[in-house]
């Protein structure tokens, strides 16, 4: 984000991108959060990782070559298929965004950030484009490598994708997962500005453990673990990572051998 920033003392926007994220969050932001306390959020750990983790069938679907990452070209081929009405640009955008490596490969962590991204850029469409309409139905059926239990009937690609923003076929929880983690940014951005601060972050904290010591090294340890960048404010795709991480997403290739294993200690 550099050294720029806005009047109100906000970083100002690198890219196309981030400014269309940032003003998704502001509108998003005008509706308020219906998070009371940071552990409540907490509480929900355990339902968002496993139902992050069913993203997990169209991680490896869009995976074509099988090498467990998901590269531009693949990534292109995914947003053609389910004919997302991005262009080529946005999409570069988007998997530069998600690339926190920059190694050109998007892991299956990665890979939720970019969904989650795609849900908040699409929710806040109001024209003909918007998630309600962007999928369409005339598609062709492609068979999966996986199943899904649903209907007893095999889901094609786009189904998955329908199924994680439009909450209606195989994936009924990930369209309240993804409003659950745009909540919580929310919650957390208490001035509104699109960005949170290492004191809002503290005042979140305090919110819940009011009175503990520990309250400020929580918040200042939760903060660090935010702050990718280190200038002192945390955007929408920052939050996004470290969020991943809490619940129990991580970048590794045998992720969905590790179900049993509950979320990590916040």
């Amino acid at each position: 984000m550099g050294g720029a920033v806005t009047k109100d003392g906000s970083p100002r926007a690198k890219t196309k991108l981030e400014a269309k994220i940032i003003e998704a969050i502001l509108k998003r932001e005008v509706k308020g959060s219906s998070i009371k306390s940071f552990n409540s959020i907490i509480l929900k750990f355990p339902k968002i990782d496993e139902s992050f983790r069913k993203c997990k069938t169209a991680f490896q679907e869009f995976d074509e070559d099988g090498n467990g990452v998901i590269d531009p070209q693949e990534l292109k081929h995914c947003f053609c298929k389910l004919e997302l009405s991005f262009t080529d640009e946005e999409i570069n955008d988007l998997f530069e965004a998600c690339d926190i490596n920059e190694d050109m490969r998007m892991k299956f962590n990665e890979f939720i950030v970019l969904l989650c991204l795609v849900y908040l850029l699409k929710e806040d469409q109001t024209d003909h484009n918007s998630v309600s309409n962007v999928f369409r139905h005339n598609h062709k059926k492609v068979p999966l490598k996986f199943d899904l239990i649903t209907k007893k009937e095999k889901l094609t690609q786009k189904d998955i994708i329908r199924g994680i923003f439009k909450s209606q076929i195989g994936m009924p929880t990930l369209r309240a997962t993804f409003e659950t983690v745009v909540d919580t940014f929310v919650f957390l951005d208490k001035n509104n500005d699109g960005y949170v601060s290492k004191e809002e972050m503290i005042q979140a904290i305090n919110e819940t453990t009011s009175g503990e010591r520990s309250s400020g090294r929580i918040a200042m340890k939760r903060f660090e673990e935010m702050d990718w960048d280190k200038n002192g404010m945390v955007n929408f795709k920052e939050f996004l990572f470290a969020f991943t991480h809490w619940v129990g997403i991580e970048d590794i290739d045998d992720e969905d051998e590790d179900d049993n294993e509950g979320p990590k200690n916040v």
